[in-house]
């Protein structure tokens, strides 16, 4: 076997810095050993040997022929690692027979000969070819096998030894380029198409090769080769196995090396997303059958859920921004969630507190974090001006994502497949992921309303969800452990050493929307809304400050969840005030943009010349728990009455004034005295009402609303 070394010494030829050289000289100094080289000019170079050696300026020249990295041979791991064993057993005895004519012993030298060797017939003192005719013989084969299989041993050991596979059919190689090189073309261009046939793309190709080069210029493969051909193609550009959805995927893919955000500590990274639910829930509004969609914001670091939003249908910019305002204020816990479940007041868990007693209370549903950049995609709700405006005083970047790449924003979609296997396809109404999956009427099975599913999908999340061990999840220092939600951000405060919390309460109503309106003497109006308070008197007939979209306004603060007021800030005083709406004293619970538009819908039906007051009084008295003719209807009032909003706002100054009794009587809004518990309804379950008898005709959609619309 040739080695892999070459001699260094007078007369060995390195190439440096691009040219030839030859050692001519070499002494040793005190500096350590040196050499004189010299170029094809004559010139004389003098360096260090060290250099000479490691520098990847130079580059030895062999004087005789080795093995070399450019080789075309695979090394011998490679070739020895894609045997069977049944292969390797052939091999190693045949590697064994090789040494034996070699050497006279079958493991190739004399400490380690077994009994009875050498053997007579192949003693080294016989001539080699005698050695191999005995070989020969004794295996069966002809001498010039033994012969080359001595010749191989030699110059590459045992892998020199593994016969070449020989490959069946024609490959790719074996075709045209131009003609695969077409086909990957045809291939490609159907990415973001529905997925055609083989015999459809190998059509188009040799139609293509032949307006392209010309007839009979490329050689056309048969059929069959062909269709093998486009099965290797496949493992290049998925298109006929895969579903289009997938293929779409894989085609978008990065050409170079994937990245990766790597987050450090908690509240470094925020994503948020939104997706469709695949389970049907009923709108207690509009008494239908929606679609739930699901918004939620989650840390990257420690995969905590920071907000939860379901709406119906599509989500809004004020959804997202309620979503990023649950971060720096977490909704409060249930009263019968589990104590593991329940996060302190101030968010640092527990096992973090010296007195872990003096935590105790109602705690927060999720922990307060205050995000430093914000992870989102291109949706036209994470891209609206309410939710950038709001992120830009808050100080918050935000760092979209690719578009059309999931992988960017992989934890939370990660988070959806579980919640949809683990907790969706669990629950009535559910549909599947696709037309494919669903059943033939989940909607028949629906049950929760939009806000119980809401209230499901938040505890699920703080009981089950974070506290079970996630995969990706992991430190560094300890690889084998795989640590939950809830510990990774005990892990994340003791490596970052604090969190953060909102300085200002009062930054709340930055999370609102904002409408631009002008300020007459009657107040401001808002979507034939009349609102009116104090703060607005400086203000009636002054011009405004403000370079607004309209002429001479002003901008107040909405929340589509509350329409009974609206919030001002004094551009002196710099504080903010409600402007309660005019009708409000008649509303005794929040009223959303959409339930006033219901309202007046149904207003509009019933009477010739409706108003908002009317509208909302007759709304009230269909959803009222004592008048209410149906238990779904009863379902409703109950919901509303305890309806929180997305956004808890502090009090300003009016609402403390006006919640006042004397205050409250003086202004006939006085709260009547509150209705006796309704008796327990006979038959009904534990869980709740039994809507049944209400909800078994909803196969008709139309004779179901008729029913639930008519006057009381």
């Amino acid at each position: 076997m040739s080695g892999a070394g070459a001699r260094v010494g007078v007369g060995a030829r390195f190439r440096y810095d691009g040219e030839t050289v030859e050692v001519v000289e070499m002494a040793s100094t005190t500096a350590g050993n040196e050499v004189v080289l010299k170029d094809a000019r004559g010139q004389l170079l003098r360096l260090s040997l060290r250099e000479l050696l490691f520098s990847d300026r130079a580059v030895i020249v062999p004087g005789e022929a080795g093995p070399a990295g450019d080789d075309a041979e695979e090394i011998a791991s490679v070739v020895l690692g894609q045997l069977t064993e049944a292969e390797r057993a052939t091999l190693l005895e045949r590697a064994a027979h090789v040494r034996e004519v070699l050497t006279g012993f079958r493991s190739g030298t004399a400490e380690l000969a077994q009994e009875g060797e050498p053997r007579p017939e192949y003693s080294p003192a016989r001539p080699l070819e005698a050695r191999y005719a005995a070989k020969a013989a004794e295996l069966g084969v002809g001498h010039r096998s033994v012969s080359r299989w001595a010749a191989q041993f030699r110059s590459g050991g045992e892998a020199a030894l593994v016969p070449a596979k020989e490959t069946r059919g024609k490959s790719a190689s074996a075709v045209d380029e131009r003609w695969v090189e077409t086909a990957v073309e045809v291939m490609v261009e159907h990415a973001d198409q529905s997925r055609p046939s083989r015999t459809l793309v190998i059509e188009r190709t040799r139609a293509r090769v032949i307006a392209r080069f010309g007839e009979g210029v490329v050689p056309q493969p048969s059929r069959a080769t062909a269709f093998r051909l486009l099965e290797e193609l496949e493992r290049r550009h998925p298109l006929f196995r895969l579903s289009t959805k997938r293929n779409r995927d894989i085609a978008g893919r990065p050409e170079g090396p994937y990245g990766k955000l790597r987050p450090t500590r908690p509240g470094e990274y925020l994503v948020m997303d939104s997706t469709r639910l695949d389970v049907f829930a009923f709108d207690p509004l509009t008494l239908k059958w929606v679609q739930a969609e699901l918004s939620v914001g989650m840390d990257w670091y420690t995969r905590c859920i920071t907000g939860i939003r379901v709406t119906p249908v599509s989500t809004k910019a004020a959804d997202v921004s309620a979503v990023l305002y649950q971060s720096f204020r977490p909704r409060p816990a249930g009263r019968d969630w589990p104590r593991h479940a329940v996060w302190p007041e101030h968010g640092i868990p527990r096992t973090v507190l010296v007195d872990v007693d003096a935590a105790e209370g109602p705690g927060l549903a999720s922990p307060p974090l205050v995000p430093e950049t914000l992870v989102v995609d291109h949706g036209k709700v994470y891209v609206s001006e309410h939710l950038t405006s709001v992120c830009r005083r808050m100080g918050i970047p935000i760092q979209p994502a690719r578009l059309r790449t999931g992988r960017d924003k992989g934890p939370v979609e990660r988070f959806f497949r579980t919640l949809r296997e683990d907790l969706l396809q669990a629950l009535p109404g559910y549909k599947g992921p696709d037309i494919h999956s669903r059943g033939e009427r989940p909607e028949d099975d629906a049950f929760f309303f939009l806000d119980e599913l809401e209230a499901i999908i938040q505890e699920w999340t703080a009981v089950v969800y974070h506290h079970r061990p996630h995969a990706g999840l992991v430190d560094p220092g300890l690889p084998g452990l795989r640590m939950s939600p809830a510990k990774m951000f005990e892990h994340g405060v003791a490596r970052s050493g604090y969190i953060e919390a909102p300085r200002d309460p009062d930054l709340a109503f930055e999370f609102l929307r904002t409408k631009w309106r002008t300020i007459q003497h009657y107040g401001v109006e808002i979507d034939r809304r009349r609102y009116n308070g104090p703060a607005l008197n400086a203000y009636r007939t002054t011009k405004s400050p403000y370079d607004a979209p309209v002429k001479n306004g002003w901008p107040f603060q909405t929340d589509p969840d509350d329409i009974t007021r609206i919030y001002f800030r004094d551009p002196d005083s710099r504080r903010w005030h409600s402007l309660v709406w005019e009708h409000a004293p008649s509303v005794r619970m929040p009223l959303s943009e959409d339930a006033l538009a219901f309202a007046r819908k149904l207003a509009s039906s019933k009477y010739r010349y409706p108003d908002d007051r009317l509208a909302v009084a007759d709304l009230l008295e269909r959803w009222n728990l004592g008048l209410g003719t149906t238990l779904a209807e009863r379902r409703m009032a109950l919901r509303l009455s305890r309806e929180q909003a997305a956004i808890e706002l502090p009090e300003t100054d009016e609402e403390v004034v006006v919640s006042l009794p004397s205050v409250r009587k003086a202004l006939g809004t006085q709260q009547p005295n509150p209705e006796p518990e309704e008796p327990e309804l006979p038959g009904a379950l534990e869980t709740g009402d039994d809507d049944d008898a209400d909800l078994e005709d909803l196969a008709d959609e139309d004779d179901f609303y008729a029913d639930a619309l008519e006057d009381v």
